[in-house]
């Protein structure tokens, strides 16, 4: 029994002379790891923050860049992504990194500008000093339409867009090593466009083919189709009050706009000729009682002959997402009748 309770002491003593080492080097490990885990290779720039930067395009190439100081962050991106066309709230245009498409972030060793990317063979200076390309993930894209608005008729018109982008669970390859993000804002990009000059005068004229209504302007046309209930809203009768109908699947309205003048007997022609071309086409949403999309026809005597005016009250035009409006009382025109 003494001999065993010797030899139970001698391990006991020769264990915790061995377990006294083994936790410094345990300890020394540790701090190694968390000195290695603390170590970026030596990255001038850790976050990426551009939003207070404004987000513009080459002129000559299709690149959506941001400058701040000495960084820039770009997309090279085909701007057929960029329609003219709202999105809607839960549909966003999304795009994936691919060969064609690419985000990269810079940092320069001085105040980088946009010839610094924007020309055929950008600046040699400032130079390069850290690059980060964007290896996987998704570009999504919103897009608002921007808006003027008559402040006496509720007119509005359709002077550009807004394109909100943000990236989706993407990764920058860093010289220390890849950097993701599940959401990255890149901010408001935005365009300005020709609103449609709608240059229509009072005067309409009736089709030489049918009973649509035309207002010619260039190669602008703007066209009521009443179908089967023109007889009724364009009787030969004078008018105490105006008749009225609301737009429909019968009662139409279309804005168009082509390469050239345009005029009747281009919509009249039994095959409609090559040229001019059509370039927007904006369609009438459905009326709504007493409150939208109203036809409104005062028919008054113009000599032996009857002279129809139509006005359109609070009518909306719409071409895939993107609406404006003619606004509360649009004076389409007058056309006379025998």
């Amino acid at each position: 029994m003494i001999k065993g309770e010797i030899n139970s002491i001698k391990n006991l003593f020769l264990l915790k002379n061995y377990t006294t080492p083994m936790k410094r080097i345990l300890s020394l490990l540790t701090l190694l790891l968390f000195i290695t885990a603390c170590d970026d290779g030596d990255l001038t720039v850790d976050v990426i923050d551009f939003s207070e930067a404004p987000a513009l395009k080459c002129p000559v190439k299709d690149v959506i860049y941001k400058v701040k100081g000495s960084e820039m962050l770009f997309i090279e991106i085909p701007s057929t992504y960029f329609t003219e066309n709202e999105t809607l709230p839960d549909e966003p245009i999304e795009v994936a990194l691919s060969t064609t498409v690419k985000v990269t972030y810079r940092k320069y060793d001085d105040t980088v500008t946009q010839l610094n990317i924007c020309p055929t063979v950008p600046d040699g200076t400032p130079n390069v000093v850290e690059e980060w390309k964007a290896s996987s993930g998704i570009i999504q894209i919103k897009a608002t339409a921007i808006k003027t608005t008559d402040t006496t008729t509720g007119a509005t018109k359709i002077t550009g867009y807004i394109y909100n982008i943000t990236f989706k669970n993407i990764t920058f390859e860093k010289p220390a090593g890849p950097q993701g993000y599940e959401t990255f804002p890149f901010g408001n990009y935005s365009t300005t466009i020709s609103p449609l000059a709608f240059g229509f005068d009072d005067q309409a004229d009736k089709s030489t083919c049918d009973d649509r209504i035309f207002n010619f302007s260039g190669s602008e046309a703007l066209i009521l189709d009443v179908g089967t209930n023109y007889p009724t809203l364009f009787a030969s009768t004078v008018t105490t009050t105006p008749r009225t109908a609301l737009i429909d699947s019968t009662n139409k309205l279309t804005y168009k706009l082509f390469t050239n003048t345009v005029n009747n007997t281009y919509f009249c022609a039994t095959t409609p000729p090559a040229t001019p071309t059509l370039s927007q086409e904006w369609n009438a949403e459905n009326g709504v009682e007493a409150v939208s999309g109203i036809i409104e026809v005062t028919t008054t005597t113009f000599g032996s002959d009857y002279q129809h005016t139509v006005h359109l009250r609070n009518v909306i035009l719409r071409k895939g997402n993107s609406t404006f409006t003619l606004g509360n009382d649009y004076l389409y025109g007058s056309f006379i009748t025998p």
